[in-house]
């Protein structure tokens, strides 16, 4: 099985989100073998990826502890990789087949891809716990709600006041996880509202599935246009830029649009950085 590193949601080396993708000759390996190279290669996400037809794939996702149904930069990373291996040309349209649904990948020079329909999951959400689970300091919240929204993985998403309280945000992460578990959601996806040519810088924190913070998050930041959408911050067809990673030293683009048929798409570039053989 040949496998590659590759940074997702920039155009730059060791920037953007790290990915593993592996690319399987004919059908998955075991669970449990996926699972260790997953572990063994230690990023947030590895995604292996079966090819059914000339554009139409099977890809599915490990963390270093568990599968996951979607992840979105390890789509970015693994299409991109797809067309710099020549095994789709620029301006595919492809099919993604994934736990989470059958979605549409647009390749080239971004790859652009359908996020599952936007829900809103109600759930039990203690607001005061939350906050205090974030950063027990910070005294002064927008008021706006954090609300569970899923576009193919659910997450809070959590507004605070400003980039510099973004920045000073410091969950403890074993409660977060705690809280995780209980809700049934991947994680907490904050986001403040900065005017500045980005329409939100945002941080992500998966403690239960082994991810402290993720410096690009496709599936979250999908989620968080169709909450700003909601909420009157964006109109459809706008296109959204969310700046991600800064605190970890990782600067991200995630790139997002609400098309008039209502489908959120997500998108950025992407960067091989190396390539390799499992010997498996």
């Amino acid at each position: 099985m040949k496998y590659f590193i590759v940074d997702a949601f920039t155009d730059e080396a060791f920037g953007g989100n790290p990915a593993g993708v592996v690319q399987l000759d004919g059908d998955f390996p075991s669970d449990r073998l996926m699972q260790q190279v997953a572990a063994e290669l230690r990023y947030s996400e590895t995604a292996f990826v079966q090819q059914n037809g000339p554009t139409e794939f099977t890809v599915r996702y490990f963390t270093p502890t568990g599968e996951v149904d979607l992840c979105g930069h390890a789509t970015i990373a693994t299409f991109g990789t797809l067309l710099r291996e020549g095994i789709v040309s620029e301006g595919s349209q492809c099919v993604n087949h994934t736990l989470a649904g059958d979605l549409q990948v647009a390749v080239g020079e971004q790859v652009m891809m359908q996020m599952a329909a936007p829900i809103m999951v109600n759930v039990p959400l203690d607001i005061d716990r939350l906050h205090s689970i974030m950063d027990s300091v910070q005294t002064q919240w927008p008021e706006m709600p954090a609300e569970v929204v899923s576009t193919g993985l659910p997450d809070i998403i959590m507004p605070v006041k400003d980039a510099a309280a973004l920045e000073a945000l410091q969950p403890d992460m074993a409660a977060l996880a705690a809280l995780s578990k209980e809700l049934n959601v991947v994680g907490v996806h904050a986001f403040a509202i900065a005017h500045d040519g980005y329409t939100a810088h945002v941080r992500n924190f998966a403690p239960l599935y082994g991810i402290p913070e993720e410096s690009a998050t496709g599936t979250a930041n999908a989620a968080l246009t169709y909450y700003l959408l909601r909420h009157g911050l964006i109109q459809q067809a706008d296109e959204c830029r969310f700046l991600q990673g800064e605190a970890m030293g990782r600067p991200s683009m995630v790139m997002t649009v609400i098309k008039p048929d209502g489908s959120i798409w997500v998108g950025g570039e992407s960067r091989i950085i190396a390539a390799g053989e499992l010997l498996v």
